[in-house]
């Protein structure tokens, strides 16, 4: 009996304990597994999961989301671009100095303003060109006739009138040519002068102007310098970026609404007129073109928001303006998870619907419930 009672002692058992601990340690050691201890698993709380007091379910009733036929909307920022259809170069042909200047960047010119003069000794040519090829054709349509005269008196053979003929075929040739010279260079061959004058070929705004006072205008005939160009800003281009993921969701002709950021109470619409084949290898994104008509608000490099509306529409959940919690830049909702717990759920949220609830594009099924009042779940789970 009484080895018993000390067998069984705790102290006993405690001193037991030690010494199994040594010699199960040292059989390890001699073993030499080496291999470290089973690591702990401690599964952490859910931060989206609320729990509240059974008592206080009541006063966050949920409610089923509804259910919406809609357009598919995208969103792409842009800038006001000119219509490159619609631009239209300012050229002197006339090689020379610029005498006179007219007009400036950024003006409002009309077609057949005078913009600029040159001085140019190509007009002098060109009319002396003139005045000898008149003066050879009136000699050879003289002679011509005198030909024919003495052709029909037998006087000479049919060759010489033919000879004589076809001189002044040649020099009417001539004479057109130099006509036609004159004109290219802008010069009235009834009141001839070594300055040129330069008229807007079209109404529009200058966007470019490369040419001053005494500056040289027209390099040469065949590549002419640019003096100003002149865009008809009437109808202007919106250029996009849009990412390859969204691309296959726009369509030629599709409608656009663009909101300009410096006029937020202006809506205006356009159509997409082109979608780039091409991506920035950089940003991933395509050019896509949008046309609108400039009520004459719309300026060149103003940043503007287009809206895109999917020809097919699509279901999306429905739940009330309250449902959805915005916070951190992004959008929640509650769902109830059983019993007194609610979780906290992402969601994407588009535009509001009858004033009072909002359109839910992912991330939420109609028929799910919610809870109709996040912000006051929210609040009660920090407290």
């Amino acid at each position: 009996m009484s080895r018993f009672c000390a067998a069984t002692h705790p102290k006993s058992l405690l001193a037991a304990s030690l010494v199994l601990s040594v010699l199960c340690g040292c059989k390890d050691k001699e073993q030499g597994s080496g291999a470290p201890p089973p690591a702990k698993v401690v599964q952490a709380d859910d931060m989206n999961l609320i729990t509240i007091d059974s008592k206080d379910v009541p006063r966050f009733p949920v409610v089923q989301a509804g259910q919406m036929d809609a357009a598919v909307e995208l969103t792409a920022t842009g800038t006001v671009s000119p219509d490159v259809s619609r631009e239209v170069p300012v050229i002197s042909l006339a090689n020379g100095r610029v005498v006179d200047i007219r007009a400036r960047l950024d003006d409002n010119v009309r077609k057949g303003q005078l913009l600029f003069s040159v001085q140019s000794a190509d007009i002098t040519n060109a009319f002396d060109a003139y005045l000898k090829a008149m003066n050879d054709e009136r000699l050879a349509s003289k002679a011509y006739v005198r030909a024919d005269d003495l052709f029909q008196h037998g006087a000479i053979a049919q060759s010489a009138l033919e000879q004589a003929e076809d001189a002044e075929k040649d020099a009417k040739a001539d004479l057109v040519a130099a006509e036609a010279q004159l004109k290219i260079l802008g010069v009235d061959k009834g009141h001839p002068s070594s300055v040129v004058h330069v008229y807007a070929p079209i109404s529009g705004v200058i966007i470019g102007q490369n040419v001053t006072n005494a500056a040289a205008a027209g390099v040469a005939l065949s590549g002419s310098s640019t003096a100003f160009t002149i865009a008809d800003l009437s109808t202007v281009w919106i250029l996009c970026d849009v990412y390859e993921n969204d691309i296959p969701k726009l369509q030629m002709g599709q409608p656009a609404r663009i909101h300009v950021d410096a006029y937020p109470d202006r809506v205006l619409t356009g159509r997409v007129s082109d979608i780039g084949p091409v991506l920035d290898p950089s940003t991933r994104t395509a050019k896509v073109r949008i046309e609108v008509a400039n009520p004459g608000m719309l300026r060149l490099g103003m940043f503007v928001t287009a809206t895109f509306s999917s020809i097919k529409k699509s279901t999306f959940a429905v739940v009330p303006a309250d449902a959805v919690l915005h916070l951190h830049d992004r959008d929640w909702v509650y769902v109830p998870v059983g019993g007194n717990q609610f979780k906290r759920m992402e969601v994407r949220a588009g535009q509001m619907v009858d004033g009072s609830r909002q359109q839910i594009l992912s991330g939420l099924q109609p028929g799910q419930q919610v809870v109709t009042h996040a912000l006051l779940l929210e609040t009660a789970g920090n407290q």
